[in-house]
């Protein structure tokens, strides 16, 4: 069975589209597991009432207010899927997302080798986010930061749960974000990831308040998370330049850190 897990906080306005995008498909052998993030909004009480309608199995899992890579930790542990699919609170899947999940997955299931999948996802108008890959074989094993480069636009990841339990999120005392790729990377060093380039299965729409809108607000109050994955990226990037960006990136993030221990300090004096 495949899970796919939303990780969700304070976005009972937009589950319902995802939900929606659920009831769509053609494949009902997958079961949608919310972690709720510490919601104040009525989410866990919006979840139930969609396990009552669904005709798949709906789960929802409460923590305290973590943040989104502390949620995804927690639904790999609840996760009854061998393969785990991620989908943004605020975004949805393609009306036949899970069919062609469902045939990939069915070419590679007994290859113990193969920890992920990855697809590409579009604009809420169906437009591929990224660059097009048509000279690309199809599937192409790489690693995420070789297909992000190549990309540039933001991809779907399917992995195993194993894989997924094996290279968890760092939890970091005070902090609430880990960059996505720091544990898509670790996860690509345990076996082979396939890229489906050809092929969307995701459907994005970026709120105001989301990551991509925040980023110098996430690296100011995470400094901790993105010097931990700024720092990897450093052996990670194959160009120079790519080496010196994740070098200066990991600087700032130390003269964050500083800041903030110094206003902990002055204020605890």
């Amino acid at each position: 069975m495949l899970t796919v897990l939303t990780p969700t906080y304070d976005r009972a306005h937009t589950l319902p589209r995802l939900f929606d995008s659920l009831l769509r498909q053609d494949e009902t052998d997958f079961e949608w597991l919310v972690v709720d993030d510490g919601s104040t909004d009525g989410t866990a009480a919006l979840v139930d009432q969609c396990a009552a309608r669904a005709p798949f199995t709906v789960r929802c899992v409460s923590q305290a207010n973590g943040g989104k890579h502390v949620a995804v930790n927690t639904g790999v542990a609840h996760a009854r899927g061998g393969w785990i699919l991620i989908v943004d609170s605020d975004d949805w899947l393609a009306d036949n997302a899970l069919r062609v999940v469902k045939a990939a997955l069915s070419s590679v299931a007994d290859d113990a080798g193969v920890v992920g999948l990855c697809f590409r996802k579009t604009d809420a108008h169906g437009r591929i986010l990224g660059l097009p890959c048509a000279d690309l074989p199809v599937p192409w094993a790489a690693a995420p930061t070789e297909a992000g480069r190549r990309v540039r636009g933001e991809l779907a990841y399917v992995f195993r749960r194993e894989a997924m339990a094996a290279a968890p999120f760092p939890v970091i005392p005070g902090e609430k974000f880990v960059p996505d790729l720091y544990a898509w990377n670790r996860i690509g060093d345990l076996g082979t990831i396939l890229f489906y380039l050809d092929r969307a299965v995701y459907r994005c729409e970026y709120l105001e308040d989301g990551y991509t809108w925040n980023f110098s607000i996430h690296l100011r109050r995470n400094p901790r998370g993105f010097f931990l994955f700024y720092a990897g990226q450093i052996r990670r990037e194959p160009h120079l330049v790519d080496k010196i960006k994740a070098v200066v990136r990991c600087a700032q993030c130390l003269a964050y850190r500083a800041v903030r221990r110094l206003r902990v300090d002055g204020a605890g004096g």
